[in-house]
């Protein structure tokens, strides 16, 4: 038992609650699969591909903003949004060298080839 996880969460860990919240939406799911790599697109656009109001998309877009999933920039009188890679790249591999980890224990070398 690692007692000191109940006192304080290890190093990183205070950003899975908000990543992994915001993608527990399908609709939030989906507004991230329509990017293409690098694009930026507007929210006039993202509304345009869904089924639902603006203000709705502009909320879960919000969502999505406060967790790092997403950035944004303001253009004139639209606002451009792009996915944050860099940021979810790193969530994410918190979590998988935390699974590896727990896999490998912690005295195990971790290598990553497939060599076997």
């Amino acid at each position: 038992m690692i007692k000191e996880n109940a006192r304080q969460l290890p190093e990183g860990w205070d950003r899975f609650a908000g990543f992994f919240s915001a993608l527990g939406d399908p609709t939030r799911q989906k507004i991230l699969l329509i990017f293409e790599p690098g694009e930026e697109i507007c929210v006039n656009e993202i509304a345009a591909v869904f089924d639902i109001s603006r203000p709705a998309i502009s909320h879960h877009l919000k969502v999505l903003r406060n967790a790092g999933l997403v950035g944004n920039e303001k253009r004139g009188k639209e606002v451009y949004y792009h996915i944050n890679y860099d940021y979810c790249a790193d969530v994410l591999k918190l979590v998988h060298g935390f699974a590896e980890n727990q896999i490998d224990g912690p005295d195990k070398e971790v290598t990553h080839d497939n060599a076997a």
